[in-house]
């Protein structure tokens, strides 16, 4: 019979990690327990002069010291061989070519950008310049990175050759194996007996025929651990019967092979027996022995094998039925998923469908309420249009001819103002100057407020409430007595050449706008409010006497809701950003202190001369620091701080937030202002004034000590 051939494999090493890795990966899939590696190193010649070829390993001690550790705790021989040459690739093809390496593996180059664009690693050469007879693995990061199979078997002359060389080592293996067992049994013949170790040289006794290592490796007591193999779980039954009865077969040939290498240790043991002249029948008796509990080892083995084989395909059963089970919710959960999904989609179109049914309501609603708010304002025009020329009319009424001739048919150089009502004019009527405002034809609410200004103005006289002399209602003509000297917002911001406003004048126009305001909250049977008091809206005559004109945004509040307990709710508020009240504002709550509110303002502008944007802040601030002189307007050279900072104290009173917190005009502001009044007509001559301060026949006094100038009723005024 012939033996079996060793195939020889080659590991190519150098110092790096690739090449331990390709170590590691060689052992556990390439080389079994007691098969010999060769280890090859490279080292490349320094001068052409040395001679090629093999070389001792003792040049290479330490690069090959931790291979040789590693192959000793796997039980794997190992030889190391060390070849000259001028390059790696060369001198590893020539060794693979000279001893005919049927198996080579390399460690894989580092591909780094300078490698890859300048000439190829070693491990690519060797792949592609391997003899055909030689499969190469190049192992990178314990894994194949590329391979090359053998096309061809090894030449015969080279494979008897081989065949020798196997059959001298194993020769000597067995030549060495007999002499330790000669010297194992002096030592147990010297009183060790049943305390045999076993050498090294017993893990190099050659793999039997059937594959299975000797019964030797399998006792426990001479080596430190039994390589079980693992048993691969399948999920069909017939395939694990048929493994399981392989697997059992295959121990009753371990059990034979075991009885017949028994035997041939017997024999080999009385040759050595012989030799040594150390027979005798203890010796034979322990080998016996030792047979036996190696045999009983085997089955024990066999029995384990058998159980773990039923419990494998025990586990592979439920495993398969596990994984059925887990398909099986997954399905569920995939459909319970898709079904959420579908019902998700449907609720998403029905509530777009839905939002888009409510936007179309939304704007259909829309589009009908601007068609009622259109129709309802024709008809309020109509109505007060009626209304007015039906109404029993106390004023002087004038057509458009006599205004086109007052104004020169509207001639911007007769233009002297413009309000959101529409464009103010110059003019002459009856022999007397007058301001002619028109209504812009866009205006808003232009009607509602003409109706209203002519309502406020005919049923009332005052000497601080701008006199109304005329009106032409069918083109919304407001005819007023002319003031000379513009509006307080033009004198205190200078605009057009305005003269200087003393602080005599300034005190003295405080209290008669007070004044005019106090006689609109008393008027009976309602009072009346402004709803938009502002420097722009008060006058100036040519004597500097302030009157309170463009009352159409004003409201009659009825008398139980004037207090500033209740309040008469608006739905809508009107007036001139920051003079608004902010409680007003907010919540639509309309009273006699909502014009206390806008005064507060005004009376601060009158002394500082400021934009009303955040005015009652920074004259807080400057009280609190003491600069409030810095505040007051500094065209105005001789101000009584004292009086002033008065002044300013009640009219921040005044522009509380809160109405409940703002003081009462007849009681609180009126009185304070009349003192300043009384005290500035004291130091200032009467001729500054621009008028007389003695009452004249005409001129009556009122209860709060101001002089008011009675009208003087004409009859070409009025009709």
């Amino acid at each position: 019979m012939c033996e079996k051939r060793e195939e020889s494999i080659t590991l190519a090493i150098d110092r790096d990690k690739e090449s331990q890795n390709a170590l590691k990966w060689t052992v556990d899939n390439l080389v079994s327990k007691g098969q010999t590696l060769t280890l090859l190193h490279v080292k490349l010649k320094q001068s052409s002069s040395l001679p090629s070829g093999n070389k001792s390993s003792d040049d290479g001690a330490e690069l090959f010291l931790p291979f040789r550790c590693f192959c000793a705790r796997k039980d794997v021989l190992c030889q190391d061989v060390i070849v000259e040459d001028m390059s790696a690739a060369k001198g590893i093809l020539d060794f693979v070519q000279k001893n005919a390496v049927e198996t080579l593996v390399v460690g894989a180059s580092k591909m780094t950008l300078l490698r890859r664009f300048k000439a190829p690693d070693v491990s690519s050469t060797v792949i592609k310049k391997a003899p055909s007879f030689c499969t190469v693995y190049s192992i990178s990061k314990g894994k194949i990175s590329s391979m090359k199979s053998s096309t061809s078997s090894l030449p015969s002359s080279t494979m008897r050759q081989r065949v020798q060389t196997q059959k001298s080592n194993m020769n000597i293996q067995r030549r060495q194996s007999t002499m330790q067992r000669t010297h194992d049994e002096i030592e147990i013949k010297r009183g060790y007996e049943g305390t045999y170790q076993a050498s090294m040289m017993d893990s190099d006794i050659s793999f039997v025929s059937s594959g299975r290592p000797s019964v030797d490796l399998m006792f426990p007591s001479f080596h430190d651990h039994v390589d079980v193999p693992r048993l691969s779980l399948n999920s069909e039954y017939e395939e694990n019967r048929i493994s399981i009865a392989t697997s059992c077969s295959s121990d009753k040939q371990s059990i034979d092979i075991g009885s017949s290498y028994a035997a041939f240790s017997s024999s080999s043991l009385g040759s050595g027996r012989q030799s040594c002249s150390l027979s005798s029948q203890d010796e034979m008796e322990a080998e016996m022995r030792r047979l036996k509990m190696e045999l009983k080892y085997t089955m024990d083995m066999y029995n384990t094998a058998c159980k773990e084989a039923i419990s494998a395909k025990k586990a592979a059963t439920e495993l398969h039925k596990w994984k059925a089970d887990k398909e099986l919710k997954l399905e569920e959960v995939r459909l319970a998923k898709e079904t959420a999904m579908q019902m998700a989609e449907s609720e998403k179109e029905k509530s777009r469908a839905a939002m888009e049914t409510a936007m179309a309501s939304h704007r259909i609603a829309e589009f009908e309420a601007q068609k009622r708010k259109h129709i309802q304002t024709a008809e309020e025009k109509k109505r007060a249009t009626s209304s007015l020329a039906k109404t029993d009319l106390r004023y002087r009424k004038y057509i458009i001819e006599e205004i086109e001739e007052a104004t020169e048919d509207f001639s911007p150089s007769r233009k002297i103002g413009e309000g959101g009502y529409g464009p103010v004019y110059k003019g002459s009527l009856d022999y007397t100057q007058v301001a002619i405002k028109v209504l812009r034809p866009d205006a808003a609410q232009g009607r509602s407020q003409f109706q209203q200004e002519v309502e406020v103005l005919t049923c009332m006289r005052h000497p601080n409430m701008v006199l109304l002399l005329g009106a032409c209602p069918e083109y919304g003509c407001l005819v007023y007595e002319y003031m000379a000297n513009g509006s307080l917002e033009d004198c205190l911001f200078r605009r057009g050449n305005s003269p200087i406003l003393s602080w005599q004048l300034r005190f003295r126009i405080a209290a008669e706008i007070a004044t005019g305001l106090h006689f609109l909250h008393q008027m009976k049977p309602e009072p009346l409010v402004h709803r938009d008091l502002k420097p722009g809206n008060i006058l100036l005559d040519k004597h500097f006497v302030s009157k309170i004109s463009d009352v159409g945004l004003a409201r009659l509040v009825p008398p139980s809701v004037a207090d500033t307990v209740t309040q008469y709710r608006m739905t809508s508020t009107a007036g001139t950003f920051c003079y608004i009240d902010p409680e007003y504002q907010q919540t639509g709550m309309l009273g006699t202190k909502s014009d206390i509110y806008s005064f507060g303002i005004m009376l601060l502008q009158i002394l500082t001369a400021k934009p009303p944007m955040g005015l009652t802040h920074h004259v807080e601030k400057a009280i609190q620091n003491g600069k409030f002189p810095e505040m007051l307007d500094p065209i105005v050279p001789d101000w009584p701080v004292e009086e002033a900072l008065v002044a300013a104290k009640l009219a921040l009173k005044c522009a509380e937030l809160r109405r409940k917190d703002r003081p009462d005009l007849g009681h609180a502001v009126l009185p304070e202002l009349n003192r300043l009044r009384a005290l500035a007509e004291e130091i200032m001559p009467s001729v500054n004034f621009g008028r007389s301060l003695r009452p004249s026949p005409n001129t009556t006094t009122n209860r709060n000590n101001c002089h008011i100038q009675r009208p003087v009723a004409t009859t070409s005024l009025y009709v």
